[in-house]
């Protein structure tokens, strides 16, 4: 055997191997490839879109607790200023009720005294009647000088 004539062989079926590779099995190898690269890219660049969204995600979840936090403490103050006006309403209703006692109190003391006037001079008209009887030593009819009496009882 030549080894020229079975270099020269071999070297032909390469090439009929390698034009068979080139037309059968390289097209899709290279297209598999190709949808690979193309799947990869669109998967990294729905990634790099999640993490877009995830980042404006948190930056409005961010401006919400914000909002929130600021609603409620809006909130508390309008609470707290209600509770003192409902204070103040129940101060002011206290001090009315305070006024209305102590006018009640005061008439009623007003009233008590008047009747212990009244029973008073009573008991120093029938007392000065008592004396007055003592002294003229005769009867005196508190009917017929009620008059006197009541002016008496009136200077008194």
């Amino acid at each position: 055997m030549n080894i020229n004539l079975t270099l020269f062989a071999q070297m032909i079926a390469f090439a009929v191997f390698v034009g068979f590779c080139m037309k059968y099995v390289w097209p899709p190898i290279v297209n598999a490839l190709a949808e690979r690269k193309t799947k990869i890219a669109e998967g990294l660049a729905a990634a790099e879109r999640g993490h877009q969204s995830k980042a404006l995600g948190e930056q409005r979840a961010l401006e919400l607790m914000k909002d929130a936090k600021a609603a409620a403490a809006e909130i508390v103050g309008q609470a707290q200023k209600r509770a003192t006006e409902i204070v103040e309403e129940a101060k002011g209703d206290a001090r009315a009720e305070g006024g209305r006692l102590v006018a009640s109190a005061q008439a009623e003391i007003d009233r008590e005294t008047n009747r212990a006037r009244e029973e008073l001079r009573e008991r120093v008209a029938s007392l000065a009647v008592a004396a007055a009887e003592k002294i003229l030593q005769k009867e005196i009819d508190v009917a017929a000088h009620r008059s006197l009496v009541d002016s008496f009882a009136k200077q008194l």
